[in-house]
């Protein structure tokens, strides 16, 4: 078996064309290609028809968080631009929408762009016919980023208003174009929902309400998760094994209700429509572990590397098992919400608990979202992409995709 910490990235890389990575979404969400993977055989399709290659009766979770406009551009009297990037919030919360809420000031954890050119000891710009003013103080510098208060007048706004009208859309770094008035639209999800995400769950872009319909039609049910997407999604992996690389943490929001729907389904084929979707289920998995290990426990989050370690790796329960302990241990603490964090690193050597299949885009080289898809599908990860590049299709986050079943589950 392969051990994760030991893993060296070069091994999970290819040659990716720049003219290869999708620039703008296709017109139509549901023309974009989809390559199905199933027992070393690869076939090809279209999104729309994506209910033709699943099971009747699977279940889909899908990731319901929404984009926020996280980069605010704040212009000095000099002219010089200074861009804050707004990563996650610097506080302890326990629910994400009181955060983004909140009216008057907020801190979060940012990345600067141009933080050379910033002397003063406060930033501000007034928005004109948007009728106020936002006021932002640098104030600690942090091994990665830095922390940023905010502040706004008139005060009677909240952080989600503010951003709403001061903020864009935060592109991934890797579409070298400036943001379009159709990006505020094509870089979200039909569904989402819940604010607090610096990146979409790119996977579920190809999704619309007439593939939702025709999953419908084949007893195919839908079932929504929150992962708020943070932007170490695109953390190049540095180091030369896994081991030194730290994971970022991200924030989940699940009800009870999803777990014990997850419960009832989980002999049914559970798709997971991207990544995001996919780490928050095994999560769930071993937080079970961790409530059957620790009934009395307070803190269920998820560290990088302790599923492969004992004791959670030596316990040996089913997927309905650790659910039901997670949900009574819910029970217990009086929650109908589990808000926590997880740093869960998929990579091959990891056994799937939940899933069956994922549906995701076509990731970066030496990225831990490739490791993910190899995890899922061993070295037969190469050939799907070799495939993928040999016939066309789009890479990245507004690229074609792909219907991986995972080997062996």
């Amino acid at each position: 078996m392969t051990d994760p910490k030991k893993i060296s990235i070069l091994d999970y890389t290819y040659d990716l064309p720049a003219e290869r990575i999708a620039l703008h979404p296709l017109a139509e969400r549901d023309s974009s290609k989809l390559l199905v993977y199933k027992n070393g055989i690869i076939k090809e399709g279209v999104y729309k028809n994506i209910s033709d290659h699943l099971p009747a009766e699977s279940l889909l979770i899908f990731n319901n968080t929404r984009v926020i406009k996280a980069r605010i551009r704040f212009q000095k009297s000099s002219g010089g631009i200074i861009e804050i990037f707004c990563l996650e919030p610097f506080e302890a919360i326990n629910e994400y929408s009181h955060v983004m809420n909140k009216k008057g000031s907020v801190t979060w954890k940012c990345m600067i762009g141009g933080v050379s050119k910033w002397k003063e000891d406060e930033l501000s710009f007034g928005f004109g016919v948007l009728g106020f003013e936002l006021r932002a103080r640098l104030i600690e510098k942090l091994t990665d980023a830095y922390v940023v208060e905010f502040s706004w007048m008139p005060g009677n706004l909240s952080f989600a208003e503010v951003l709403e009208r001061a903020g864009d859309i935060p592109l991934p770094p890797y579409i070298k174009r400036k943001t379009e008035d159709t990006d505020t639209e094509r870089y979200q999800t039909i569904y989402a929902k819940d604010e607090g995400s610096v990146a979409a769950p790119t996977a579920g872009l190809h999704f619309t309400p007439k593939i939702f319909t025709k999953l419908s039609s084949k007893n195919i049910q839908a079932d929504f998760v929150t992962l708020h997407v943070g932007a170490g999604t695109f953390k190049p992996v540095k180091a030369a094994t896994m081991q030194d690389h730290e994971m970022h943490a991200e924030w989940i929001d699940v009800s009870a209700t999803m777990i014990e729907n997850l419960v009832e389904q989980i002999d049914k084929n559970i798709v997971a429509v991207g990544t995001t979707s996919l780490r928050t289920l095994e999560s769930l998995y071993w937080m079970g572990v961790k409530a059957h290990l620790n009934p009395a426990i307070g803190q269920l989050q998820i560290n990088q590397w302790e599923v492969y370690e004992t004791p959670l790796v030596d316990t040996d329960l089913s997927a309905k098992e650790a659910l039901a302990s997670l949900l009574k241990c819910m029970k217990v603490n009086n929650r109908d919400r589990l808000f926590t964090q997880s740093q869960i690193l998929i990579a091959p050597g990891y056994t799937f608990k939940i899933v069956k299949a994922i549906v995701t885009n076509f990731h970066q080289p030496q990225s831990t979202l490739l490791l993910l898809v190899a995890a899922a599908t061993g070295n037969n990860w190469k050939t799907i992409y070799k495939h993928a590049l040999e016939n066309d299709f789009r890479f990245l986050s507004y690229g074609d995709g792909s219907l991986i079943f995972i080997n062996n589950a």
